[in-house]
Formats: C-alpha cells, structure tokens, sequence
C-alpha cells in the first residue's frame, strides 16, 4: 500500500466561477461502499452570531466528511459557561445542525474557539477549553481524547475502494508562545530555537505513529494554521522553521501514500503546492478559511508557493478524492455551486 506513485506531473489550476460538476450521488461515509470517489468538505472563521450561507450548499455537495478547520466560533473567553453557550448557539443553527445530522463532522480549533487569540501554550484555560471544545464535537466523555494535551485525533475511513485518513492537528496546545516583531511588515519573530515547538513532544510521536503506520490511500492533515505560505508574517508554521522541517522529513519518510494539508486561519482562500526533498509528488496546502467573514479588500500578500489567485471571498473548500485513479480534485466553492478555482493533482 506505501508504493510510492510517480504520476506525479499532472496538475493544473483553472480558475472560474461556474457551476460545480455533478456530486457524487450518496451522502454519508456508510454509504459510500460503491463510491471510487470520496468527497471531504471542510472551512474555517465561523462567526456563530453570523450569517453562513453555505449549509446548504455543503449538504447539496453529498460530502462523506466535514471538517472544521478552526475559529469554528469566535469566543476569545476564559469564562467557560460563555465559551460553552457560543458552542451551544452553533449547534442550534438550522443549517448547521442539518449537516450534523446528515454528514459525519470532525475537526480542530483554533485561536478564537481556543480562547485566546493568537494564544498557544500561555493560555491558562486551555484544558477546560479543551473539554467544552470535545463537548461540541461530540466526543464520548469516556474518550481518550478527554485526557490528551490537546485535541488532536485521527480519523480513519474504509471503502471498497480504499481507505481515507485524516489527522486533526492541535497547533495550539503546545505551541511556544509568539514574540511580536519590531518590523512593522511583520507580526511575529522567526523562532528557530532548539526548543520552540507547534505540536509538543507527545504530538509529534503521536503523528510520527500515525503517518508511519498508515495504510491509506490519501492521508490528510488538518492544521488550524497554514503549513506552505510562509512570507505574509502572521501567524504560520514558518514562524518556527525547525518544526517545518521536520514535518517535512517525517511526511517524506514516513511512506505515507498522498499526503495533502487542509489548513484555514488567514480570512483567504488559496492553494500552495511546493516540492518537498524525499517525496514523489508535490505537496499540497489547502487553505479554506472565510466562511462568515473574509479579508474582502484584499489587495495583494506574497506567497511563492500560490498556485492560482488568493480568494477573498466568503467561500468553502471541497477535496475529491478518487481512490481507483488516485486523483485529487480540489475546490474552492462559493454559493449554488460557484467554483472559485479549481486545481487537479495525480498522486
């Protein structure tokens, strides 16, 4: 199952705005047995007093999974009685609790649901959150995720097809506190101490377990922050090189079968493909973030590694993966259908 895929050359990005293709026909991960193609939808920046016009559409699109991606609300509390009352405003939203109640969800926080913003390992209520956090997904009070530091998880999905693995990161948890830049092109310092870290120690051998061990044919990672876009200055994994190195090394040495990243954070939407040494095919960083509110005068950022225009948009972002072909079809979609852009990867 690890044998690595050469076909790797064909990808190209299309940018439009059109109606999305045919959805695959069925809805949940139990009825996806027939199906070579399995469908993840996922987003980000989720104000729960807000207006979300896309649950409809998400439900309309038949996705197997959806995954939050982080700022699933806007909190910013340590009072955790009003933290869990904005999580209890989400779940009562008509849209939303129509997709829960038809389409598995999954997902990770970020800093605004964390508690803090722009917080890591400071923040003084970050095991209480952690618990209403594994409240609003559902997570079983016997779980063992109830007493991890942090809220990471994988998830696995089985087909006749194949197998699909999403690996939920927590980048918040853990992660050495940000020290801000004089530069006023920047918000944050380069900290490539020996000792900085995103994930924590007991995270990362968690992830390096994971990725090692997997048989999937498609392994996703979900980090809350973006992985490839490295030069804007706010908050990424480039604010702590040597992490980004060694997830680098450990997704090429790992053997793990087509590793993609679903990110959000940033109020944008864009993809970010970047060659990594070790690996057979491009790596991928989907960042889907703007589903209440968005950077809508958006200019310009630099980020050598776009593929396509930045979307500033409210948007969602949609990942099909065939897993006869093992081709992948990500989008980034608008209402009734609107398909921003589009990029196509064979792994």
């Amino acid at each position: 199952m690890k044998a690595q895929h050469l076909l790797f050359l064909a990808f190209f990005t299309v940018l439009s705005c059109k109606p999305t293709q045919e959805a695959v026909p069925e809805t949940n991960t139990s009825k996806a047995q027939d199906q070579a193609v399995f469908r993840v939808a996922f987003g980000s920046c989720n104000r729960q007093e807000l207006n979300n016009p896309f649950w409809d559409d998400v439900l309309q699109l038949n996705p197997q999974v959806w995954i939050w991606g982080g700022d699933n609300i806007y909190a910013d509390t340590s009072d955790m009685e009003v933290l869990g009352a904005m999580y209890e405003a989400q779940n009562e939203v008509e849209g939303y609790a129509q997709l829960r109640a038809n389409v598995p969800v999954i997902g990770t926080w970020d800093d605004h649901d964390y508690g803090l913003n722009d917080g890591g390992e400071e923040f003084e209520m970050k095991a209480e959150s952690q618990q209403q956090f594994l409240d609003f997904m559902g997570v079983s009070k016997t779980s063992e995720r109830r007493t991890r530091k942090g809220v990471y998880a994988a998830h696995t999905y089985e087909t006749k097809w194949g197998m699909v693995k999403v690996l939920v990161l927590d980048t918040r948890y853990s992660r050495s506190r940000l020290q801000r830049d004089s530069n006023p092109n920047r918000r944050y310092i380069i900290n490539d101490s020996d000792s900085a870290t995103i994930l924590g120690s007991e995270q990362w051998q968690w992830l390096n377990s994971e990725l090692t061990d997997s048989q999937a044919d498609f392994n996703l990672i979900v980090t809350s922050i973006q992985f490839l876009s490295a030069e804007h200055g706010f908050e990424a994994w480039a604010n702590f090189p040597k992490e980004v190195e060694k997830l680098n090394g450990l997704i090429a040495s790992s053997g793990a079968n087509g590793v993609i990243l679903l990110s959000g954070d940033r109020h944008i939407s864009e993809f970010s493909r970047a060659n990594i040494n070790g690996l057979s095919y491009p790596l991928i960083d989907f960042t889907s973030s703007g589903l209440t509110h968005s950077y809508s005068n958006f200019t310009s950022e630099p980020n050598r590694r776009r593929v396509g225009e930045v979307t500033s948009s409210l948007s969602f972002g949609v990942v099909d993966l065939n897993l006869e072909s093992k081709e992948v079809v990500f989008r980034i979609m608008g209402e009734n259908g609107q398909v921003y852009q589009e990029l196509k990867q064979a792994y």
